[in-house]
């Protein structure tokens, strides 16, 4: 009789030892997984084609998709092609060209930025960044400028 106690003891022991450490395990491994970074699976894209010349008639724009990121391509009253991120340095809306008061604007809270990206007005704290235009032919490439 002694001996059922025992194992009775042992076997809830057991059962209690194992719970604990399911529920530390529930706990933590959520915690543990957010302080490890995810893995980026897109590999980093250097250039992208656009479109042709004839897609861009003098002063007009386009927003392409560049990696993950939108950028802006502009072609500005003067024949020349610009583009940027078109991410805004201030909170990460996409800005989009106003022809009509010849800047980059954004829309959130009224930031702007003149045709070289430099912001020139509201709450935008850095220039946009620049990429570079090639045109091959007929076709206008974008890519990432070399540091």
């Amino acid at each position: 009789m002694q001996g059922d106690k025992t194992d009775r003891r042992s076997f809830l022991n057991y059962i209690l030892g194992g719970s604990l450490l399911a529920t530390l395990a529930a706990v933590f491994y959520p915690v543990l997984a957010y302080l490890k970074p995810p893995e980026v699976s897109e590999a980093m894209t250097s250039s992208i084609k656009v479109g042709n010349l004839e897609d861009f008639p003098p002063d007009s724009s386009k927003i392409f998709k560049f990696g993950r990121k939108p950028g802006i391509l502009i072609h500005t009253p003067d024949g020349e092609f610009k583009a940027f991120n078109a991410t805004c340095t201030h909170l990460s809306c996409v800005v989009q060209y106003r022809k009509d008061l010849g800047v980059i604007w954004c829309a959130c809270h009224n930031g702007r930025f003149n045709l070289n990206g430099k912001n020139i007005s509201g709450p935008p704290p850095r220039p946009l960044e620049r990429f570079d235009v090639h045109i091959k032919g007929e076709e206008i490439y974008v890519s990432r400028r070399e540091t």
